[in-house]
């Protein structure tokens, strides 16, 4: 099976699943080939984590986008023209890339840590539109959870 699937898991999935096509590859080859392609763990709506193509996270659609915020993020705070979203341990990669993939005109560029991300914006004001924006996603979820 292929990424596109949503059934790889892990990079041993990925390595058996190349290996069953005839491609002889290391754990680590994978690894360097993952980040290069950018593929990011997300969590399908059936509660499953794997790997997805940038594509695929964007291509989910907005309920999707929606899930990424409810499930991880905690907070988002302006800092001039930085926003800092914090988020629960090891999702903030997944969380900027889901920024990064948006159509946010206020969205410079993300950096991600752990359970940290810095938003870059256009502006102050930028700033402040962009946490109400990831507010009203939280909000919006909780009134239908």
């Amino acid at each position: 099976m292929a990424v596109q699937t949503g059934i790889i898991q892990t990079q041993t999935d990925l390595v058996n699943a190349l290996t069953e096509r005839g491609f002889t590859v290391s754990q680590g080859t994978v690894s360097r080939d993952m980040k290069e392609m950018r593929l990011t763990k997300i969590l399908t709506p059936d509660g499953v984590t794997c790997y997805a193509l940038p594509a695929q996270v964007k291509a989910s659609g907005g309920n999707f986008f929606k899930r990424i915020f409810r499930d991880s993020v905690l907070e988002a705070k302006v800092a001039q023209n930085m926003v800092v979203v914090k988020t629960l341990s090891g999702s903030a990669n997944m969380v900027a890339e889901a920024i990064d993939g948006s159509s946010w005109r206020e969205v410079v560029g993300t950096l991600a840590g752990d359970n940290t991300i810095f938003v870059a914006t256009r502006s102050m004001a930028a700033s402040e539109k962009l946490v109400r924006r990831i507010q009203n996603l939280l909000e919006e979820e909780e009134e239908t959870v």
